[in-house]
């Protein structure tokens, strides 16, 4: 059996095993299964070698541990650039990260033209660096929202990309193509809330990308097609990091609907 799995503190809410397991089955891969592997912060080091000493083929990594591995693993150059890894092969021990895969895969997917369009980054977390490092390489001109300008500003130099720090009230003499939500204002349990400060005025006819994914339609989707916007939720971006992954264990292309599909059908059991 060639099983792999996330790792993660806590991962009982993870809609991996659904979209890859449901992955396995379509590509007739039936000996291959996906597990949930909750590992405490404190035992990172001890959790990688048991689940590599049991035979696991590789992990995705989630929240918090995408930058505590980093130190018993081979990143790439990627994965490096980014502080944080979200994938590990342990055949040889290589780690990468597909966030940034997932996110413009699932803009392109969308028809989202990213050369020199004005995207709007909130928040300037994890999240937010991969998707900076993303549209910096697609040639998108990148302003940063965050509540603090300072960590805003060492994301940029991290990175080493061009980008603006800006505030909200900025926004309003700059036209904005794309708003691209890495916060998790707005996620479950939490769906009342908006990233969005009700005090300043929502960009018109923006496209709004919301990584969030549960729920599917956040207050910040709604309020871009309030305002002549199209509103688009994460959920893509998890599953096409998710494929990215899956190509790398096995060697094979990812059936991305059959795997976005299973993960739609899980939220909608959860909710």
């Amino acid at each position: 059996m060639n099983r792999v799995g996330v790792i993660g503190w806590p991962v009982s809410h993870s809609l991996s095993p659904a979209m890859h397991n449901a992955a396995f089955a379509a590509l007739g891969l039936d000996d291959w299964s996906y597990e949930l592997l909750p590992i405490p912060p404190d035992i990172i080091r001890q959790g990688l070698r048991e689940i590599r000493d049991h035979g696991f083929v590789g992990v995705n990594v989630t929240v918090p541990h995408k930058q505590a591995v980093l130190p018993f693993v081979k990143a790439d150059e990627l994965a490096t650039a980014l502080g944080a890894v979200n994938t590990i092969d342990f055949r040889d021990n290589r780690a990468t990260n597909t966030d940034v895969a997932g996110f413009i895969g699932d803009l392109k997917a969308h028809g989202i033209e990213l050369a020199n369009a004005n995207v709007l980054v909130l928040g300037a977390g994890g999240a937010a660096r991969s998707a900076v490092y993303g549209l910096a390489r697609a040639g998108a001109n990148i302003g940063i929202v965050n509540r603090t300008a300072d960590k805003a500003q060492q994301l940029i130099a991290d990175l080493g990309v061009k980008a603006r720090v800006l505030s909200f009230a900025d926004t309003e003499d700059w036209y904005v193509d794309l708003i691209v939500n890495c916060t998790s204002v707005g996620m479950w349990p939490k769906v009342d809330e908006c990233p969005w400060p009700e005090d300043v005025a929502f960009p018109e006819g923006a496209t709004v990308y919301d990584m969030v994914y549960r729920p599917e339609r956040t207050r910040l989707l709604e309020k871009a097609e309030a305002h002549g916007g199209r509103a688009i939720g994460g959920l893509g971006m998890l599953v096409r990091q998710g494929a990215a992954a899956f190509k790398i264990w096995t060697g094979e292309a990812a059936p991305v609907e059959v795997m976005l599909e299973a993960a739609r059908e899980k939220l909608r059991v959860e909710s």
